[in-house]
């Protein structure tokens, strides 16, 4: 079959094995996957939001912290890449896990991705409205400007327009979206740099505002001060790095699609943690932990410390770091498209989800179907909770968090079970067939279950609860549920998937080896 060929999009026999689906193969490089990927994470976006809370419970000790949440990302990249080295397939945990413990699970770890990113959209989406308008008034120096953006109809309004024009470019070929992503990532991580070279070089010109010398103990992870700020720094980690696994759902457009999916998560990785150490670490330098006007500990500020830093270290030119913050979402929100649409397109294709969904667009070579009704999905699920409550919206994206650990932790599980007749073939095979992604796994799996326990009490989250359950605790749980109600229609109605003749149980690679 002709992977440029749209009519292969559904499965014409019933081996149980993978196949192609038409998508536009060899179109992504090793730096467009990993461009795609850092535009997944956000990391403008993402860390304002999360260093001024992550400071007020470790203080300095935020670049230890960061390290200590990178390891579990890191170990399950590996498992990620074994995985897809194996098998490049553009379902990744829905099809590794289908391949490793069967369908039923299969579905579950695809249900996991597919809800985690279509919702994480909607959060997106309402971001870049927030700092579209933030920008705004920070040009015009008028501060009301930035009230706008707190009416619900006009706030719904912009934020559809955004997921509309994200969709037209999801829509579109690959290369498209590598020369959009080219563009704003490239701006985004220069804008990044210079801030935090601006902060050090203030700091050390003595015009930080709390200066505090650097101090090589900060990435000590040991002086950490209680077990409760590591669990805080893992659970940081699940928001802060996620969006990596985006290199290896465009697999099967990828070049050398056995090595450059895996390399590119890697990278993608390995290349944001450093660039939140450096913003932490010069950040920190500047302003200190304190509770001070532009203090890092200061709650006031917190919610969005990159846009509050950055007068007193850019001068004139700080409306570049809000403008950076506005492109990290917009991208972040037209990259993240590429998750959900592929793995709904391999779930149609491979019969565990409708038909349609397996459709891929004869002009684009792109999963089109799966791509819009991810779209809508996620404008109406906005729409709809911004004008509910603003609480409810934020609450369901904490418990997505738990989807989230869910699903990385299952594929990190997959791994291990998949290649478990070569565990001991040789070292390399040890640590990252068996000892790293297990590692990664049991830690995800931990967090799991303790954010399902503690969101059981009704202070957790927002504060709202449900007959005395936490409401993010009954988001999460019912997230989990709607998925295994639908998973048992499709059962009913599509059992060819589950019975294995789509996609069935496989072999280990070194098992197919004997028994050739």
């Amino acid at each position: 079959m002709s992977a440029s060929d749209p009519q292969t999009a559904t499965p014409t026999t019933e081996t149980g094995g993978l196949s192609k689906k038409g998508l536009s193969a060899g179109t992504v490089g090793l730096i467009g996957a990993i461009v795609i990927g850092i535009s997944c994470i956000a990391p403008a976006y993402t860390l304002t939001a999360a260093l001024g809370p992550t400071v007020s419970a470790v203080g300095v000790q935020v670049p230890a912290i960061i390290l200590v949440g990178f390891i579990p990302m890191l170990l399950v990249a590996f498992g990620y890449r074994e995985l897809n080295r194996s098998m490049p397939d553009s379902g990744t945990s829905f099809t590794w896990a289908a391949r490793a413990f069967g369908p039923w699970v299969g579905w579950m770890a695809g249900w996991g991705l597919v809800a985690a990113t279509i919702l994480v959209l909607s959060n997106l989406a309402g971001i870049a409205v927030d700092f579209l308008f933030l920008l705004i008034a920070q040009i015009t120096q008028n501060e009301s400007i930035a009230d706008i953006a707190a009416n619900p109809l006009v706030n719904v309004v912009v934020c559809l327009a955004f997921m509309a024009a994200a969709t037209l470019v999801s829509y579109r070929d690959m290369q498209t979206t590598q020369k959009l992503q080219y563009v704003l990532v490239g701006f985004q991580v220069v804008v990044l740099l210079a801030f935090s070279i601006a902060a050090i070089v203030e700091t050390v010109n003595g015009n930080g505002f709390d200066a505090t010398p650097f101090d090589w103990s900060w990435f000590n992870p040991f002086a950490v001060s209680s077990f409760s700020s590591f669990a805080a720094g893992l659970s940081l980690s699940i928001f802060i790095f996620w969006g990596w696994d985006v290199t290896l759902t465009m697999n099967e457009e990828t070049k050398d699609p056995d090595k450059t999916p895996g390399r590119a998560a890697t990278v993608t990785v390995i290349a944001i943690v450093v660039l939140y150490l450096l913003l932490s670490v010069s950040l920190i330098m500047f302003a200190g932990v304190g509770d001070g006007e532009f203090g890092l500990g200061n709650p006031d500020i917190q919610d969005n410390v990159f846009f509050h830093l950055s007068g007193p270290i850019l001068g004139p030119l700080a409306a570049l770091v809000s403008l950076a913050v506005l492109t990290s979402s917009a991208s972040s929100l037209q990259s993240t498209f590429v998750s959900p649409a592929r793995t709904l397109l391999a779930m149609g294709h491979y019969g565990a989800l409708p038909p349609a969904f397996a459709k891929v667009s004869p002009r684009f070579f792109t999963p089109g179907y799966a791509t819009v009704v991810a779209a809508v999905v996620a404008s109406g699920f906005y729409a709809v909770m911004r004008f509910v409550s603003e609480n409810v919206l934020w609450d369901t994206i904490t418990a997505l968090g738990m989807m989230i650990c869910f699903y990385y932790g299952l594929t990190a599980f997959a791994c291990v079970w998949y290649f478990r007749k070569q565990w001991f073939d040789s070292a390399r095979s040890f640590f990252f067939t068996l000892l790293f992604p297990l590692i990664g796994g049991v830690i995800l799996a931990v967090l799991f279950v303790t954010t399902l326990v503690d969101s059981m009490n009704p202070d957790y989250g927002s504060g709202s609860q449900i007959f005395g359950l936490g409401l993010v605790f009954v988001l999460g749980v019912t997230v989990i549920l709607v998925g295994v109600a639908i998973m048992i229609w499709q059962a009913i109605v599509r059992p060819d998937f589950f019975r294995g003749k789509t996609l069935g149980l496989d072999a280990p690679a070194s098992l197919r080896r004997r028994r050739r």
